[in-house]
């Protein structure tokens, strides 16, 4: 999760007029190269729509389209009381759900727990056992018990598992690739679920594993159960990804269960990595470096682009070259703090994008502050610019996914279930992106948009407590579809 201070209301209009020639040219260069126009978008989102498709084939694609096993909306009425655990890229989240019997309630508390470093490129089982540790202190603390073995029954527990993962079962997930900075040896490849559930019980821990989603199963599954007419859940965060609600005819890869065609599966997408093939996206030398320093050169790529990850970076890479090769930016001045990798995350260019004053001073002041840079009036105005072309395109091009996704499923009206750091906190993402749809989509101006992109619910804590609470009532109506340990579920 990127972290970003809090919003306000900016007020600046801005101006080039003092700005020389050689900066002028320059900034005019980063808009040709970042600016996405309305013929790419359309571009893009074509190319993307087959993709999906792809993805969905018994040959697959670059977009992993997975199935969740997820068969259908929550009906509002779901009761009882669930765990949620909650492993994203920065913090573990354990909640404590519980569903009443009001439509569309729901009671929750949580706990944080900071999400080590080391851990992120560590030993296997040391990640499971900091896990289990969490769990069991979130137990022990809210449920005020000395000896968990003599607690009456085992709870259910949905675990949020935000990392792209081939289910053949609801209760299990084969790990495809590590991403948001994680990189663990011996568990890509592996079923995660044993994995976790050996650390439950050399613990004795009263939780048992009824569902491992993805957190954007979980946006679309939650907000749906507050809003029916939610048909896509989003995340635009640390990384990018979006769920929607497919007819199992339509997914050929399954064909083998012999499901009936016009049942309902939730397919994950996980279309951070539409175009790994670079034949598509419109990337600059900038994202290129980005792709070659990551730990996975060749994947992500939609999601290098637009995630908060990369951002910051993204606006590092460029002011190092224009400081280095172009037109002396910050000239005669120490850079090393901007020359180190990742050094600048997403908050930095919201903080630019939300400096109100004429003379940008808190622009000044951040450079002054983060990196020991006096920056001039026009390289303010500079830095200002490239802040606004990066968080533009960003949000242009996310808007590409929700579109090929109506398009596949002729949607032409319904709500987007959207979360993320990014969503929820970057300057002008949410009308930056309302804009690109309107363009893609072709919508008659001056009329409300049929497909909005709303704050989602909870989709890793709520979302995971409901998918949990629907398997339990799939299994107990002889629905097995999807589920491998039918006895331990409930």
């Amino acid at each position: 999760m990127v972290d970003f201070p809090p919003r306000r209301k900016p007020s600046r209009k801005g101006s080039m007029a003092d700005v020389p020639k050689d900066l002028l040219d320059q900034i005019k260069e980063l808009e040709r190269l970042f600016s996405v126009d309305q013929a790419k978008l359309k571009e893009v989102t074509e190319h993307f729509v087959n993709e999906l498709e792809k993805g969905l084939s018994v040959e697959g694609g670059s977009i992993p389209m997975n199935p969740t096993w997820v068969m259908g909306y929550p009906d509002g009425y779901e009761t009882g009381t669930f765990l949620a655990l909650d492993m994203g890229g920065t913090n573990l989240r354990v909640c404590e759900i519980i569903l009443p019997e009001e439509k569309g309630e729901f009671e929750i508390i949580q706990s944080k727990y900071r999400m080590p470093d080391e851990l992120k490129s560590g030993d296997s089982e040391e990640l499971w056992e900091y896990i289990a540790d969490c769990l069991q202190q979130f137990i022990e603390y809210h449920h005020e018990v000395e000896d968990l073995e003599q607690m009456d029954s085992k709870l259910p527990l949905g675990f949020t598992f935000s990392f792209p993962a081939t289910q053949d079962f609801i209760d299990h997930g084969v790990l495809q690739r590590w991403t948001k900075g994680f990189d663990i040896s011996g568990v890509e490849g592996k079923d995660v679920a044993p994995l976790f559930e050996a650390a439950l019980e050399k613990r004795k821990l009263p939780v048992r594993l009824s569902a491992l989603i993805n957190d954007t199963t979980g946006t679309l599954i939650a907000s749906h159960y507050t809003d029916d007419t939610m048909q896509i859940g989003c995340i635009f965060g640390t990384g990018c990804n979006a769920a929607y609600m497919e007819n199992c005819g339509s997914v050929p890869k399954i064909a083998h269960y012999n499901l009936p065609p016009d049942m309902p599966i939730a397919i994950n997408c996980e279309y951070g990595a539409f175009d790994n093939e670079l034949v598509m996206l419109p990337r600059t030398p900038f994202d290129v470096i980005i792709d070659n320093d990551s730990p996975r050169p060749g994947q992500q790529a939609f999601e290098k682009m637009i995630a908060g990850l990369y951002l910051g970076e993204l606006f590092r890479l460029v002011l190092v070259d224009l400081h280095d090769n172009k037109c002396g930016l910050f000239e005669g001045q120490d850079i090393s703090k901007l020359r180190k990798a990742y050094s600048l995350d997403a908050s930095f260019l919201s903080l630019i994008e939300e400096d109100p004053f004429e003379n940008l001073s808190e622009t000044g002041e951040l450079f002054a502050q983060e990196l020991s840079l006096k920056a001039s009036k026009p390289e303010l105005e500079l830095c200002r610019r490239l802040a606004e072309l990066i968080g533009t395109r960003a949000a242009r091009l996310s808007a590409c996914g929700v579109a090929a996704i109506c398009k596949k499923k002729n949607i032409e009206s319904c709500h987007v279930g959207a979360d993320g750091s990014v969503f929820n906190k970057y300057p002008h993402f949410k009308v930056r992106g309302a804009q690109a749809l309107r363009e893609i989509l072709d919508w008659p101006k001056g009329k409300r948009d049929p497909v909005d992109i709303r704050a989602a619910e909870d989709g890793s804590g709520v979302g995971a407590a409901l998918i949990a609470a629907l398997t339990i009532k799939r299994v107990k109506a002889g629905n097995l579809a999807g589920i491998r340990n039918t006895e331990g579920i409930i």
